[in-house]
């Protein structure tokens, strides 16, 4: 993303009664020249412009926007948050008169000129969700509307995608894209373009997995649960007191006076007994499940044996066959035949399924990064797995190192392939250089991060966290203490909030 800063061009205009004939052609060669580097200049600075993002910021207490050049677009003069569903669009909802004994609030939308937009409405909203690790994150295509007690979804450009007919519309816990509406007192599922998916017939409606092709846990009118797919054809019928959102390769985990069992799609009972809770249903249904008896977990496969007695503190399925398991306080890795493939020794492992290699924490926070035939071929702090670009960022012997997925180190010119600069390290001390290894920015601090996707980077001194932009400039001075925070990053003079699920950035 440019952090150059945008500004107006006016194409240059000549009064040739007041040129000499002689010097006309000269004049016009030289001009035209001229306009045309303004027009290709021009251009640039607007695609730049047009990509830019739009953040939110916190000063003295009050709200406001920049650009991802550091210009102030809206001013700091908001008591509570501005939401911008998308980065890329001039949208920003505005919160206000809120009653905080009530409930009660006000809402209205303001475009990048601070003018009101999309007044015809009573509330504007974002839809706000979370992921399995509670990350918050919005519908970035479509708004929520109010008029009078009925909502409507309308897209980012105003355009109206449904009518204000709905009593309600929320969200589908973890799923994007989809929204649960409610109307005449039923239920169903609308897609961001607004399309009835499923419509509004059940008396409730949710998720069965994380993704909406999972299915849909619908309650009927009679209280009894079932499943229906994405079109809503009937994968389980209605007839249970619960369905839980335990399932895999056909088999679903539900409840009737109060027990679990295992059932197929047909609704035949698998499994029944032998148990006191299901946790996991295997990738392979002949592994069976995971379960736990006395508070200790085990495996059973879906005849009742067991394969693996219940004596682990904890087992999750890694890959199919492979287990994640806990004994004793540490995490190690076991196969369906309990043979130990990653010893007993971790405070933690987590399974990167993309990538296929296994993060395994030690008590002294550093990591062995694990392939997937579980030999060590990295150990080290990790700073990122970054599995859609391929690459493993580890701290070793007070070094960032880059790995690709085969375990190749890298430079870290093919990691930032976007960056002007890059953190570089002399006698102890940080500084920048370009990717031909010229120093830029001199080795003065005591830390610094690496260029962020606005083009600025952190640098420390004397304990103080401070900023420079692309061209190594310092935009800010070293003066922000910021041991609280966990994670630095500038944008200009600006510093990402402590708060890092609500995505906004502050002035100290």
């Amino acid at each position: 993303m440019s952090s150059t800063r945008g500004r107006r061009y006016e194409e240059p205009k000549l009064n040739l009664k007041k040129v000499f004939a002689v010097i006309i052609a000269v004049i016009v060669i030289i001009m035209s020249i001229f306009g045309i580097k303004k027009i290709l200049t021009k251009d640039s600075k607007q695609a730049k412009i047009s990509s830019k993002d739009y953040i939110a910021v916190y000063k003295d207490n009050k709200w406001g926007v920049i650009d991802s050049t550091s210009e102030i677009v809206i001013d700091p003069s908001y008591q509570e948050m501005i939401i911008i569903p998308n980065s890329k669009k001039d949208v920003f909802i505005c919160t206000y008169d809120v009653n905080y004994e009530t409930g009660e609030y006000k809402t209205k939308a303001l475009n990048s000129k601070n003018e009101e937009i999309l007044t015809q409405y009573d509330k504007i909203e974002v839809i706000s969700n979370q992921d399995e690790n509670n990350n918050i994150f919005y519908e970035d295509v479509i708004l929520r509307v109010k008029k009078g007690e009925k909502y409507g979804l309308i897209d980012l450009d105003g355009k109206e995608l449904t009518s204000c007919d709905y009593e309600e519309i929320t969200i589908i816990p973890g799923i994007k894209n989809i929204v649960k509406i409610k109307k005449d007192g039923k239920y169903g599922i609308m897609d961001n373009q607004g399309k009835e998916i499923i419509k509004p017939q059940y008396a409730e409606i949710t998720n069965l997995g994380n993704d909406k092709n999972a299915g849909f846990i619908i309650t009927n009118e009679l209280g009894k649960q079932g499943i229906v797919n994405y079109f809503n054809q009937p994968v389980l019928e209605a007839k249970y007191d619960e369905v839980t959102k335990i399932y895999g390769n056909n088999a679903y985990v539900v409840k009737q006076a109060g027990k679990q069992i295992v059932v197929d799609k047909e609704g035949k009972e698998i499994l029944n007994t032998g148990f006191e809770e299901v946790k996991q249903i295997l990738k392979n249904t002949e592994n069976g499940i995971i379960f736990t008896n006395g508070g200790k977990y085990g495996v059973m496969n879906l005849l009742g044996t067991v394969t693996i007695p219940p004596q682990y503190e904890e087992l999750q399925e890694a890959k199919t066959g492979l287990l994640i398991a806990k004994k004793d306080g540490k995490y190690g890795v076991i196969d369906i035949q309990m043979q130990s493939k990653i010893e007993f020794n971790y405070i933690s492992i987590n399974y990167n399924e993309k990538a296929d290699i296994y993060i395994a924490e030690k008590s002294d926070y550093s990591n062995d990064i694990i392939d997937n035939i579980f030999n060590i071929r990295q150990i080290g702090i990790l700073l990122e797995l970054n599995d859609e670009k391929g690459y493993i960022a580890l701290r070793q012997d007070d070094e960032d190192k880059y790995y690709n997925l085969k375990f190749e180190e890298k430079n870290k010119t093919e990691i930032y392939t976007k960056n002007s600069l890059f953190k570089s390290k002399k006698d102890g001390k940080y500084g920048f250089v370009d990717k031909d290894g010229k120093v830029i920015v001199d080795y003065e601090y005591d830390d610094a991060t690496e260029q962020n996707e606005y083009g600025y980077a952190g640098i420390k001194k004397d304990g103080k966290w401070g900023a420079i932009d692309h061209n190594g400039t310092v935009v800010q001075e070293p003066t922000y203490n910021l041991d609280e925070y966990l994670k630095i990053d500038f944008i200009g003079r600006w510093h990402l909030g402590k708060d890092l699920n609500m995505n906004y950035y502050n002035q100290l």
